[in-house]
């Protein structure tokens, strides 16, 4: 179908497209690709199209204080300059958010800026397709492309007089996604041309980006370049807090980017290098012989009332908050704040006074050699039971996943960055599980408690154990109460 430039006939249309689509029947056409999709995850979230809103997540001081420290905030002239004359004189507002899709900052003429605010487009809000469904900020976000979401595309009626163009901006270290910029205004008066102009600003706030990036890389190096003249010809580089080749001696020594929290990195004549952290970044050298070995951290914490750890064979007495210390310390090898930890361990009423006095005490029983300060960190070759599930996920190897889970990641435990695990945990096992259908697999998974009332796993274990199985009957049994429980 051609609409042309008549942007109501196409809200009408797409709004009929909208309605047949909720409700099963036919409009004569089917909305894009990129916005179909979209709705599917929306509605698997569970956004109600009819009685949905954006949630406000961040309050005033949190939003300040992330923007203050949020990349974007220093090129933020550059994107005013390149929208927010134009945003002004279309009657449009231009909206920043973070990479998880919260509202950092919005501005655009006043009259537009108070109704954007009363659907909640403004500061602190969260505009992931599952908090809020089907928008520009959400999908840019999601399948890291820009795009224009129109009138009746939206899945959520209270936006379907509204237009907006979004397109995600890049770390230009990294290469993720740190946020996107969007300019939404009403339906009517939105100019085609708009999609690719934000398009246009996000690439110049990345080029920005870059060349701050080339600033810093450049004083990082003249700071430093005295810890490589002092190897005296060995070979050596420096690197970036992320790992990135700044210079080395000699050329090709190694790769771009390697690894900033790896114990050893091979070095092109066959030698190993070690890291050492400088003020800002790290320096490469070549091992000593003498380099001593990391302590051995074995850690049991899946499925069990009471979790447990041994270190070079010694166990350690632990109490449930040390263990979700240990598996926050685990999660992020490159090392957590004390404010960090409160978040992950208490959420917003956490206080890094209290973290750093269970800190201390866990130091107390591991050795100041072992967990390590500023950030706080393990120095520890780490065997745990969650981290070897992990490792089978990344593997693809769904027989070590089953026989390695033995059911949740501390079972007791209420702290966020715990849930958080637990839960992802639970949902790779189950979806590798599913997914390879094999007996044995089926059969561990269906031992734990995650999957013992599991309906979808039982049904597949009773087509897959032979009829001549005595455990056949017991998982048939198991199906049927889980169907009670169920229904």
């Amino acid at each position: 179908m051609h609409w042309g430039h008549d942007q109501r006939a196409k809200a009408r249309a797409l709004s009929r497209v909208h309605d047949a689509f909720l409700g099963g029947g036919a409009a004569g056409f089917v909305p894009r690709k990129l916005i179909s999709e979209s709705w599917g995850r929306s509605l698997a979230a569970q956004i109600d199209p009819y009685r949905h809103e954006a949630p406000i997540v961040l309050g005033p001081d949190e939003v300040a204080d992330r923007w203050a420290e949020h990349p974007l905030s220093s090129v933020l002239p550059v994107l005013r300059e390149t929208l927010v004359g134009i945003a002004e004189d279309a009657m449009h507002v231009m909206i920043i958010t973070d990479g998880d899709g919260h509202i950092l900052w919005c501005e655009g003429e006043r009259k537009v800026r108070r109704s954007a605010e009363d659907v909640r487009l403004a500061e602190g809000a969260r505009w992931t397709e599952e908090a809020i469904g089907t928008n520009a900020m959400g999908i840019a976000l999601a399948v890291d492309t820009p795009v224009v979401v129109h009138s009746a595309e939206h899945l959520v009626r209270t936006y379907h007089g509204w237009t907006c163009a979004a397109s995600p901006v890049h770390d230009p270290d990294t290469g993720t996604t740190i946020g996107a910029v969007d300019i939404s205004g009403p339906l009517h008066i939105m100019h085609p041309a708009m999609g690719a102009l934000v398009s246009a600003a996000a690439r110049l706030a990345e080029s920005e980006l870059r060349l701050r990036q080339a600033a810093r890389d450049e004083l990082l190096r003249s700071r430093n370049m005295r810890h490589l003249i002092a190897l005296r010809g060995e070979p050596g580089a420096l690197l970036s807090p992320t790992g990135r080749v700044l210079a080395a001696e000699p050329h090709g020594l190694l790769p771009a980017r390697i690894d900033p929290t790896a114990d050893r990195v091979p070095l092109a004549d066959g030698r190993e290098g070690v890291l050492e952290p400088l003020a800002e970044g790290f320096l490469l050298r070549v091992a000593r012989p003498t380099a001593q070995r990391h302590p051995v951290l074995s850690l049991t914490f899946l499925g069990v009332e009471h979790p447990s750890a041994v270190l070079n064979g010694r166990g350690l007495p632990l109490t449930s908050r040390h263990a979700e210390l240990l598996t926050a310390l685990v999660l992020h090898p490159q090392g957590l704040t004390a404010e960090q930890l409160a978040l992950k361990l208490y959420g917003d009423r956490g206080n890094p006074a209290t973290v750093r006095a269970e800190l201390h005490r866990l130091r107390a029983q591991v050795g100041t050699g072992t967990l390590l300060t500023k950030p706080y960190r393990l120095r520890a070759d780490v065997q745990g039971d969650f981290v070897s599930v992990r490792e089978a996920l990344r593997r693809g190897d769904v027989s070590a996943v089953a026989a390695g889970y033995r059911g949740a990641l501390l079972p007791r435990s209420e702290a966020p960055v715990v849930r958080d695990e637990r839960e992802d945990l639970l949902a790779g096992v189950r979806r590798a599980v599913l997914t390879l259908g094999d007996a044995e697999s089926l059969w561990e998974f269906t031992r734990t408690d995650g999957g013992h009332d599991d309906v979808e796993a039982l049904h597949l274990l009773v087509r897959a154990l032979p009829r001549d199985d005595i455990r056949r009957e017991l998982v048939a049994g198991q199906l049927r109460r889980a169907l009670r429980v169920d229904g």
